[in-house]
């Protein structure tokens, strides 16, 4: 059914829905962040015309009128893009790319005015003081159509200057620590956030060449100054083991910091040390991960030279590898995990030939089209993966996983659990993952976690996980529709079922971009669902992903919405010292702005509980408790200073204070 083929009432629910959904939407960037916020505000008035609008006849709204709903529908859906786009896209994106932003915002404010012109107020019988409401909002619109807002000229100069080298080294200094404060990039967490936006955003684009390289290196120089300027600062826990990420500040032998990365041994598009470098047709050398994903998505250019490739094959970049390695020995880290080529070496020294021409014959056993030979084959194979680590790498490499992938579709319920399971086994192999996923296998585990028996549900949910561990597969495995089946095994697996569901979306949700996919997917009621059932078999877990989700402007809408509060005190009263921490969290983001949740858990009695958590909790607990006592008290004191205020006796003044009074 179209658009305008709904009724008025439908098509107004759904424009309430989603304005709220706009109005959940916070801490837009810096550069943007004026602009967005009167946007999201102005829209917001408009929830009382569209509940009048909610309350007529179908019967009664003009023709016209219900076009310009729908269009103002689809005006809508632009700005909530728009919105979203400056709440969690790259920052160095919206500084360098300002006048496209702000282009695409008067486009979006046009598309609202125009819609919201289209709708009469007088045939519609609205109120005066909703129709003055309205009428507000539009001049606002039409003011802000024609307006242009002076951006931060320093900070779009900055970045060119810097880009372009046009600084002395002291000037750097000061311009690198100018775009660390205002683009708020001042710790490991933050570079990590820019740089999967930064590339989401890079590659959403239509000319991602003409960008990547300028706006990767200004991120590297950024890098590389909040390294040298904080030489204590902490990796992420997924940082700490170098590699692969070569951008933190890892401690080596208690005490020397990991020097900063020679440029050259970075791979341009990651940024990261290289492990596995490979040369493309123009010369430059890359991380193959990297550039295997470039080239997948159909790119035909070289990413730092945007010259056009003449061939897409990659050769091993051996000399780059092995300067690498020396680089790594001599400042005391670990070299980089070798290539699968080195994995192939092992193999053929531990697995006899005897060993080699049984996998070779399971595999040709998976091509018959016997349903028997291809049982016993997968079983075969499920089997020697799960417990030699030898096993994985051979069986990968003789070409096992896009067949074991092709038969995840089977109808046989015995082929389809064993074969997802082999899939999982080989999965634990780190350099199986990316084959695993580049053979397309994602959509295949979706399908068997929606449609395969309890097993084979579990070890779906269980691989995602494993190869979720790959930060780009996250994006992958959130892209192509994995959340939503976690989420119903979540909520009606069995207990096995519910912790691969959980773990696997645990992980899922770590990258920004899936945070919002498992909310819309109701994974917030299930959660809740999870903390309040008999036996609490699953709080560690469920208070663990919560305390992900709260900081999604989404998810702690949500959160709050699921009347959460009461359930988050009573696990700091009385919870493990994990749980506690986690419930310390999700309460510290539901508290954050909002007083409704702050004055419901101070009456509940949070205080006591928070007391005790600041000061025997663990370091995080301590941490989070000591937020929200601060947060609580400060709102306590103004409420004193509010009724204080209230309540004072009014003095009567003297005839001679009077005149004063009107003077002044």
């Amino acid at each position: 059914m179209g658009e305008e083929e709904k009724g008025g009432g439908e098509v107004v629910e759904i424009l309430i829905k989603t304005v709220n959904e706009i109005a959940s939407i916070s801490d837009y960037r810096y550069t943007v962040k004026k602009q967005y916020c009167n946007l999201a505000r102005r829209l917001m008035l408009l929830i009382p015309m569209l509940e009048e609008i909610r309350d007529i006849k179908d019967s009664i709204i003009p023709q016209q009128t219900l076009k310009a709903l729908v269009m103002l529908k689809q005006a809508l859906d632009c700005a909530k893009d728009l919105l979203m786009f400056g709440s969690e896209g790259s920052k160095i994106y919206l500084v360098l790319e300002r006048e496209q932003i702000m282009n695409k915002y008067h486009e979006v404010t046009a598309k609202l005015e125009q819609a919201l012109s289209g709708i009469s107020c007088e045939s519609l019988d609205i109120s005066d003081e909703v129709k003055e409401q309205v009428e507000l909002v539009l001049a606002q619109f039409r003011r802000a159509k024609g307006r242009v807002d002076a951006n931060d000229v320093e900070l779009y100069e900055d970045l060119l200057s810097l880009y372009n080298k046009t600084h002395d080294s002291a000037s750097d200094l000061a311009v690198l620590r100018r775009l660390c404060e205002k683009l708020q990039l001042m710790g490991i967490s933050d570079l990590t956030l820019e740089s999967l936006a930064l590339h989401e955003m890079v590659s959403a684009t239509g000319d991602p060449e003409e960008s990547i390289e300028k706006m990767s290196m200004l991120l590297k120089k950024i890098k590389d100054f909040v390294q040298t300027e904080n030489p204590n600062l902490e990796a992420p826990a997924r940082e700490k083991n170098l590699p692969p990420s070569g951008s933190g500040q890892a401690i080596v032998d208690g005490s020397h910091q990991m020097p900063v990365i020679p440029d050259d041994f970075r791979c341009p598009i990651s940024l990261e040390l290289m492990k596995d470098p490979v040369i493309v047709s123009t010369g430059q050398t890359y991380e193959r991960s990297c550039i295997e994903k470039w080239l997948g998505a159909r790119h035909d250019t070289c990413p730092k030279t945007q010259q056009k490739l003449t061939s897409t094959a990659l050769t091993p970049n051996y000399v780059l590898r092995s300067l690498i390695a020396q680089w790594c020995e001599a400042n005391g880290i670990e070299p980089p995990k070798r290539p699968s080529s080195s994995g192939t070496s092992k193999t053929v020294s531990t697995c006899s030939p005897a060993e080699r021409t049984q996998i070779t014959i399971l595999l040709h056993k998976l091509t018959s089209g016997c349903l028997e030979d291809q049982r016993s084959a997968t079983g075969e194979i499920r089997l020697l993966a799960k417990h030699n680590a030898d096993n994985r790498v051979a069986i990968a490499q003789a070409g096992a996983v896009p067949l074991l992938v092709g038969l995840l579709s089977t109808p046989d319920p015995h082929i389809q659990e064993h074969a997802i399971t082999a899939l999982l086994n080989l999965s634990i192999c780190e350099d199986n993952k990316g084959s695993i996923v580049s053979a397309g296998a994602v959509p295949g585990i979706v399908h068997v976690l929606k449609k395969g028996s309890m097993a084979a549900r579990e070890n779906a949910a269980a691989t995602l996980f494993s190869l979720s561990v790959v930060d780009e597969n996250k994006v992958t495995i959130g892209s192509l529709g994995a959340i939503p089946p976690l989420v119903t095994l979540l909520s009606e697996g069995s207990q096995r079922g519910k912790k691969d569901a959980a773990t696997a979306l645990f992980n899922l949700c770590i990258y920004q971009g899936n945070k919002g996919k498992a909310v819309r997917a109701g994974v917030v009621q299930t959660l809740m669902s999870l903390l309040t059932e008999t036996g609490g078999r699953m709080v560690d877990e469920a208070l663990a992903i919560l305390a992900i989700l709260a900081s999604h402007p989404e998810g702690k809408a949500t959160i709050g919405a699921a009347e959460a509060v009461p359930v988050l005190v009573e696990v700091i009263r009385n919870g493990s010292p994990r749980n506690r921490e986690n419930a310390a969290a999700v309460l510290v983001h539901l508290c954050s702005g909002d007083q409704k949740h702050m004055v419901e858990a101070q009456e509940l009695g949070v205080m006591g509980p928070l007391v005790d958590l600041a000061q025997n909790g663990t370091d995080r607990g301590k941490r989070k408790a000591q937020q929200l006592l601060e947060c609580i008290s400060r709102f306590l004191e103004q409420q004193n200073h509010s009724r204080a205020q209230t309540e004072a006796p009014i003095e009567q003044p003297q005839p001679s204070s009077m005149a004063n009074s009107g003077d002044s």
